[in-house]
């Protein structure tokens, strides 16, 4: 038996990929699925802000990538939009400062629906969670999960293109963020009938620590395989 820890990687199916989108581009990224089991649920990663050091690689996506195929049944696809870099290496082209990042949104849910992987949620984080909200209303897309969102460049036309879909969206608001805190998230979000908006108490923008960690993970397990909720906190070697 082992203690799950920030580091720990966990058995899965890591194969490199590399998505094309629609206006030529090629993104680079990694999907990582349950090694023995077919998947449950698919998450689609969308990082945060790259001119500010977001990337496939943020904490948050990397140990999604690391601990939930083996524990949720979860594929994960984790990539870098438009001229984002990693150690994975760099996606072509340049930052659309959110626009023309459609186009790699598109692209993440064509690769997954093309590969016919299961019910595919995003995933986005911060400046993520804004081209979820924008770009990812899709009709392959079967809800929506939202890490730290500012609701800078979504705005209501969004949150109500979302509630006349009726697709799930959860909400994951630090009570001490930089940009959202929970009661005004949970005002903003009440104009989508089925958003849930979760305050988590001492948590921060970035999600530092083991223990914002698990609860983010833990709650995206709630929501797309909740037969495996809530996560062990040890791995049966």
């Amino acid at each position: 038996m082992t203690e799950i820890t920030a580091n720990t990687v966990l058995p899965a199916r890591r194969d490199e990929v590399t998505l094309v989108t629609s206006d030529g581009l090629r993104l680079v990224g990694e999907l990582a699925q349950p090694e023995r089991r077919p998947a449950v649920a698919t998450l689609i990663c969308l990082h945060p802000l790259p001119t500010h050091g977001g990337m496939m690689d943020s904490h948050i996506f990397r140990k999604a990538s690391y601990r939930l195929p083996a524990l949720a049944d979860l594929s994960v696809l984790r990539f870098n939009t438009r001229g984002t870099k990693s150690d994975r290496g760099r996606s072509e082209g340049e930052f659309g400062a959110g626009e023309t990042e459609r186009h790699d949104v598109a692209a993440a849910i064509a690769f997954c629906a093309d590969l016919d992987l299961p019910q595919l949620w995003l995933v986005g984080w911060s400046f993520g969670s804004e081209m979820a909200l924008r770009w990812g209303n899709d009709p392959d897309v079967a809800g929506a999960i939202l890490l730290s969102p500012p609701l800078r460049r979504a705005g209501d036309a969004d949150l109500d293109a979302w509630a006349r879909s009726g697709k799930p969206l959860l909400a994951l608001v630090p009570e001490h963020d930089d940009y959202l805190q929970p009661p005004e998230a949970r005002q903003r979000f009440g104009r989508v009938p089925q958003a849930e908006v979760i305050g988590v108490p001492g948590a921060k923008h970035l999600w530092v620590g083991e223990r914002y960690v698990r609860i983010v993970l833990d709650e995206i397990v709630r929501r797309t395989n909740p037969a495996s909720w809530p996560l062990p906190t040890n791995w049966e070697d």
